[in-house]
């Protein structure tokens, strides 16, 4: 399990450095700074991820009470969305080191 969830911390810190990148050559090139919203950057996935992200923005259902908590996340920055899960993750499958140490039997 702690592989599962290293491994997906792994790749969910790669995709945040991807949108970091592409974020910052933007920012270059408009010569100002350009944050890429989460709700764009999964809408920009294709098909199932304009899907996605209306269906997560439609009114009423039974998501309706986390209606805002949803939209304020779409709107946060991609890579900073990406980074942190891919911290959380990585602190659920962290593992302390012994306390009496490294060749304690």
């Amino acid at each position: 399990m702690r592989f599962i969830l290293r491994f997906a911390s792994f790749l969910s810190l790669v995709v945040g450095t991807l949108v970091a990148s592409v974020d910052s050559i933007q920012s270059v090139s408009a010569s100002q700074v350009v944050l890429t919203p989460l709700g764009i950057a999964i809408a920009a996935m294709g098909e199932t991820g304009l899907a996605l992200v209306q269906s997560l923005e439609r009114p009423g259902g039974a998501a309706g009470i986390f209606q805002p908590v949803m939209r304020w996340v779409l709107m946060q920055p991609a890579f900073a969305f990406f980074m942190m899960i891919s911290l959380l993750l990585w602190m659920v499958a962290y593992r302390r080191p012994p306390v009496a140490g490294r060749f304690s039997g």
